[in-house]
């Protein structure tokens, strides 16, 4: 019986997993690669699982046994009405230009994935409560099914990027589904014909504690203790999407990169629900502590991938840190578990602070903390110290007197004076000048921390102690950061350093510079010339100087990616430019900190905001010479903008003898081969040429990666008398062409996986 029971809550953990990458694929492109696009779909499916088992505790208090299992088979039945699974781009064309289509996202997700995943999130605690209502030996204490259930969406996890991506497009992957499902209701059926068999029993159980001292599984339910619940399932689920989109923009934008911290997650409802605990939870408490102090301090001294600590560390701090925090916070709810006439609202409550977790994040975080970054990441960390157990009880009977239920008055003044201390230090060190550094660091938060680690035995003194440090790090002056401003597109920052060339204005999406500004140097007119990847000496400056300026009078550029506006400098009287952006605070930045648009010799026309493929083709046919695309430089590169249809659309916007710009310089991703592959399949195939500038000769000049598609070489004539050296005969641009394995990519089929650099390159920015 068992076998049955497991078996169909894996499959429909795997089926519930393996949308939802599905789903995200078709959804990302549309609004542009955001990674707060993935905690959209989030939200969405964990909001979709708490209806699921609002349903299944609803039937499970309402209706008897076999009621229950007819409505089931029905609903089950019902979801052949909108299989297979599909995205539509017409179903997110009124999203462009929105800067917070959340709602969209939300309302596309109900209507095509909503009734197949409420169906199949709806089985798990529906087939846990039929199984506690036999008399089998295990259905004392069911909850271990919940165990085999994460199983299966830690394979699907895996199995995506690994194995189905790979080899299938999406509608292609939409029928895999669909198969997938046809077994899930075979299964279903399979384990109703077993419970008909089984001998059923009517009364309740209670369950055996995970823990011998964790008698409260025993206790009533009340709504405190309900509460908690609902604390505990919020905690791990603001902090798997806070740290999600933290490593994924602040240290590594590594594609794929998102896989490990919901792995990780999944993986500490396995250990904290199995039958046997691996990592007692004593441990976890004992541990987390210095975990977080030690991030905090990371947060305090600013050591981000940037600056200080190497990426690798960084990225195992955090992931660490966030598996010990989701670990405490679920092996609380195991030890509390319920016995079995609550197993369906325990679930209920579980799903009820996820849901509120993703709300949490997905909504409200970028509108509460626009001006203060990534601030419900610490926060939740807080929050995990504040609901932990006291980890330094010797025995029982101290155990009954937690001290997270005892709290005293020093518990809050304790952390409020840490918190003056550490402004204090933070204003000596300013006063006394001490330089930037690691002493610098030591004066400022090393006392601070060390007193904070005094108060681990106590959770809330050391979970505000964390909160007061975090708090007075951040109401210090930073005197490099000018602007810092955060939408559903990411976090942007404006900050003043100091290079070679004197003082500098660089613009930052998480630790992607888009563009860069001189407060020092300015040409012969006066006007701020464009730097790193877009220097007059580089790639983007031959085509610009040479090749358009060949161009008949009346020229037309289009770019798609404004950054800073950098490009806009090469604009000549009489030529009219177009910026496309998706992000609405990219393009007030790019007006109120940097002056290249302001200086814009030609005509410039409003920025066309939203998405740029939706945008362009409200242009006219064949009207641009030019058309630049530079969307390419972080991990969600928009993979729908490299296409095959894509390229179609793109080539119908130039004038006969225009071309198209790449840019893709990238560290993770070898994108070239790609766009060689899509002028390949283009009737008639068209040239690639690509230029990997890697030298920085010039002061302000970055390391770039640059293609241009044209019809032929003789289009392209007026940038192929570039020399590497005077008098030799090796051009800077080179044909670029596909390798063999390189694949096709179109609006059904992408694969980010093969397009990976294996191995960081640090030849680019």
């Amino acid at each position: 019986m068992t076998r049955w029971f497991a078996g169909t809550m894996f499959v429909a953990a795997f089926l519930l997993f393996l949308v939802q990458p599905m789903v995200g694929k078709s959804l990302l492109p549309h609004v542009g690669g955001a990674p707060a696009v993935w905690n959209t779909c989030m939200l969405f499916f964990q909001a979709a699982l708490l209806a699921g088992y609002a349903y299944a505790h609803f039937t499970a208090r309402t209706l008897g046994l076999w009621k229950q299992v007819v409505l089931h088979a029905v609903l089950v039945v019902l979801p052949a009405v909108v299989l297979p699974i599909s995205i539509l781009a017409s179903d997110l064309s009124a999203s462009t230009g929105s800067e917070y289509p959340v709602f969209e996202l939300l309302q596309t997700l109900t209507l095509r994935v909503g009734l197949p995943f409420f169906v199949v999130a709806a089985t798990a605690p529906l087939l846990q409560r039929w199984f506690a209502q036999t008399s089998h030996e295990s259905a004392r204490d069911p909850y271990f099914l919940y165990a085999a259930s994460n199983l299966g969406s830690l394979l699907a996890l895996a199995a995506y990027p690994a194995i189905v991506e790979p080899w299938l497009g999406i509608s292609n992957q939409g029928w895999l589904w669909t198969g997938g499902y046809v077994l899930f209701g075979l299964l279903i059926a399979s384990s109703v014909w077993t419970l008909a068999k089984a001998k059923p029993i009517a009364a309740s159980r209670s369950l055996e504690p995970i823990e011998k001292n964790a008698s409260q599984s025993i206790a009533r339910v009340s709504n405190a203790r309900r509460a908690r619940w609902v604390l505990l399932a919020f905690v791990p689920s603001s902090l798997l999407l806070g740290v999600t989109v933290h490593i994924s923009t602040d240290i590594a934008p590594i594609p794929l990169l998102w896989i490990v911290p919901l792995a990780l997650y999944l993986l500490t409802f396995i250990f904290a629900f199995a039958r046997r605990q691996r990592i007692p939870l004593r441990l976890v408490n004992r541990i987390l502590p210095i975990f977080v102090l030690i991030l905090a301090l990371v947060f305090l001294t600013g050591a981000t991938a940037l600056r200080g600590l190497p990426v690798g560390v960084l990225l195992s701090l955090h992931l660490i840190t966030f598996f010990l925090a989701a670990l405490m916070a679920h092996g609380e709810l195991a030890r509390d578990r319920p016995g079995t006439e609550h197993l369906t609202e325990f679930y209920l409550w579980l799903s009820l602070g996820g849901v509120l977790g993703g709300v949490f994040n997905a909504i409200l975080a970028p509108l509460l903390f626009s001006r203060t970054g990534l601030t419900e990441y610490p926060l939740a960390l807080v929050l995990a110290c504040l609901l932990r157990s006291d980890p330094i009880t010797r025995n029982e009977e101290a155990e009954t007197k937690s001290t997270s239920s005892s709290i005293r008055p020093w518990d809050f003044l304790l952390p409020v004076a840490l918190g003056a201390l550490t402004l204090g230090l933070i204003f000596l060190s300013r006063r006394l000048s001490i330089p930037e550094g690691p002493w610098r660091a030591a004066v400022m938060f090393g006392v601070p921390c060390i007193v904070a680690y005094t108060f681990v035995d106590r959770p809330w003194r050391f979970g505000l102690g964390i909160a007061t440090l975090l708090i007075a790090g951040a109401l210090a002056p930073q005197q490099e950061l000018r602007r810092l401003e955060r939408n559903f597109f990411g976090v942007l920052k404006v900050a003043e350093t100091q290079t070679e060339t004197g003082r500098t204005l660089v613009l930052y999406h998480g630790n992607t510079v888009h563009g860069e500004q001189s407060l020092e140097r300015t040409d012969d007119e006066g006007r701020h010339e464009p730097r790193t990847y877009y220097h007059r000496k580089g790639p983007i400056g031959a085509v610009c100087q040479r090749w358009l300026a060949a161009r008949p009078a009346g020229r037309r550029v289009g770019v798609v990616g404004l950054g800073t506006g950098s490009l806009a400098y090469y604009a000549r009287p009489g030529d009219e430019w177009t910026f496309f952006e998706i992000d609405p605070a990219v393009d007030r930045v790019a007006r109120s900190d940097f002056a290249f648009l302001n200086e814009c010799r030609g005509t410039l026309h409003p920025t066309k905001l939203g998405d740029a493929r939706i945008r362009l083709r409200e242009e006219a046919d064949y009207s641009f010479d030019l058309l630049v695309l530079d969307a390419f430089s972080s991990d969600a590169i928009p993979v729908h903008l490299l296409t095959r249809e894509a390229l179609s659309e793109y080539l119908r916007k130039l004038k006969p003898g225009g071309i198209l710009a790449f840019h893709v310089s990238n560290r993770y991703l070898h994108l070239p081969p790609i766009v060689a592959r899509l002028a390949e399949h283009q009737d008639p195939p068209l040239v690639v040429r690509g230029w990997d500038d890697v030298e920085n000769r010039d002061a302000g000049k970055s390391a770039s990666q640059w293609l241009v598609v044209a019809a032929n070489d003789d289009v392209l004539k007026p940038i192929m008398m570039q020399r590497f050296v005077p008098g030799s005969d090796d051009p800077f641009w080179r044909k670029v062409k596909p390798t063999p394995a390189t694949p096709l990519w179109t609006d059904d089929f992408t694969n980010i996986l093969r397009a990976i650099a294996w191995g960081e390159r640090d030849d680019l920015p």
